[in-house]
C-alpha cells in the first residue's frame, strides 16, 4: 500500500501543479484582457476629443481660424513668399516630423498648402505624431484666395 499512496501523492501533486498552472494562465488572459479594454477605452476617448473631420472646407478653416486655431502652412518658402494666409505658420512638408514640437498641441490646427494634397500628408504626420486636434483644408490656398478671403505677401 506504501506504493499506492506514494503513486496517489506522486498524482496529487502532478494535479495541483497543473491547477497552479491552468490558474495562473487564466489570471495572464484576464490581465491581457483588462489592459486590452483599457487601451480600447483610451483610444475612443481619443476618438472623441478628436471631433474634427479629417477634411474641413475653406469656410470651415476661415471660421476655425477666426475661432484661435493654429494655421500651419506645409508649402515651401517661395510659395509662402508669394501669398499665405494671415498669421499663418509656415513649416515645409518636409520639415514637419523633425519640427512637430513647434505646434501647439492645445489648439485645434489647420493644416493648408496649395491644392489640398500637401495639407493631408501634414495632417496625417502631426496625427501619428499624436496630435488629436488637426485638419486639412480641402482646395488649399488657391480656393482660398479663389472665394476672396485675405492673404499677405512677404516674409
Amino acid at each position: 500500500m506504501s506504493k499506492a499512496r506514494s503513486k496517489q501523492a506522486a498524482q496529487r501533486q502532478t494535479n495541483t501543479k497543473w491547477l497552479w498552472i491552468g490558474l495562473a494562465v487564466v489570471a495572464v488572459v484576464i490581465i491581457a484582457a483588462l489592459a486590452v479594454s483599457q487601451l480600447t477605452n483610451r483610444g475612443t476617448a481619443v476618438l472623441e476629443v478628436n471631433n474634427l473631420p479629417a477634411e474641413i472646407s475653406v469656410a470651415q478653416a476661415v471660421a476655425m481660424r477666426d475661432e484661435g486655431a493654429f494655421i500651419l502652412d506645409v508649402r515651401q518658402p517661395e510659395e509662402w513668399t508669394e501669398f499665405h494666409v494671415p498669421d499663418s505658420t509656415l513649416i515645409p512638408l518636409g520639415e514637419l516630423s523633425a519640427r512637430v514640437n513647434e505646434v501647439p498641441r492645445d489648439r485645434q490646427v489647420v493644416v493648408v498648402c496649395r491644392s489640398g494634397n500637401r495639407s493631408q500628408q501634414g495632417r496625417d504626420i502631426l496625427r501619428q505624431a499624436g496630435f488629436t486636434q488637426v485638419t486639412s483644408m480641402s482646395g488649399g490656398l488657391r480656393e482660398w484666395q479663389a472665394q476672396g478671403y485675405p492673404t499677405v505677401t512677404g516674409s
